[in-house]
């Protein structure tokens, strides 16, 4: 099965929640970074921290230019980065690519977005158009901290009026120091209807490994 993990904006720790479900699926796994901005210069060429940390996660083991075929450098906005460079992020460009999830036997696959939802890719497109062509069942990172409840319901709601399915949702502590926890999960367990997958608390030492312990796949089927 493979599914797409989204989030509610930039830094709301869909890499790690990504890595997370990964470690605590059952089978072959393998994770996609299609698109990926902020990446450093190596000797093999240019590497994105979150593509890695799925490539380590996974059981599956792909090429690196695989995994996330759209690297750009600068930290910056990736239809930006990607016009600067020439690059068109095609929506049919990037499915192509993700294609190959077809071919290689993943038990269970999970493709990490960019941003938020509604990433652009330049020329009027956006990210969720490609969600939308291959009809992936989504998977909401909810970061949590001030300000999240709007953008979770926002977010949940633009998903379904692309026709997609919310197939389960996870409340990821960012702030420490979030005002009324409690209250905002519980606000977003009565709103979102979605299966609950867990919640994670700020991690002292954030790993794939120890999120996992808070994520609970059998509510995916």
């Amino acid at each position: 099965m493979t599914f797409f993990v989204t989030g509610t904006d930039t830094d709301c720790g869909k890499t790690l929640i990504s890595s997370a479900l990964l470690t605590a699926a059952k089978g072959e796994t393998l994770g996609f970074k299609p698109i990926a901005s902020g990446c450093a210069t190596t000797e093999s060429g240019l590497r994105n921290s979150d593509a890695l940390a799925l490539m380590a996660a996974s059981t599956i083991k792909l090429p690196y230019e695989d995994i996330n075929p759209f690297a750009f450098e600068p930290a910056i906005a990736p239809h930006i980065a990607a016009a600067e460079k020439g690059v068109e992020l095609l929506p049919n460009r990037i499915t192509a690519q993700l294609k190959m999830a077809e071919y290689v036997g993943a038990d269970f696959c999970v493709i990490e977005g960019a941003g938020g939802w509604r990433l652009p890719l330049g020329q009027g497109h956006f990210l969720s158009e490609v969600v939308q062509s291959m009809q992936l069942p989504v998977i909401l990172v909810i970061g949590m901290k001030l300000g999240c409840l709007n953008h979770a319901l926002l977010t949940a709601e633009a998903i379904k009026a692309d026709g997609l399915n919310i197939i389960g949702w996870v409340a990821n502590q960012v702030d420490p120091e979030m005002a009324n926890q409690a209250e905002n999960l519980d606000f977003l367990k009565q709103n979102i209807t979605a299966p609950f997958i867990g919640y994670v608390p700020y991690l002292a030492e954030p790993s794939a490994a120890n999120a996992a312990e808070y994520l609970d796949l059998s509510v995916l089927g």
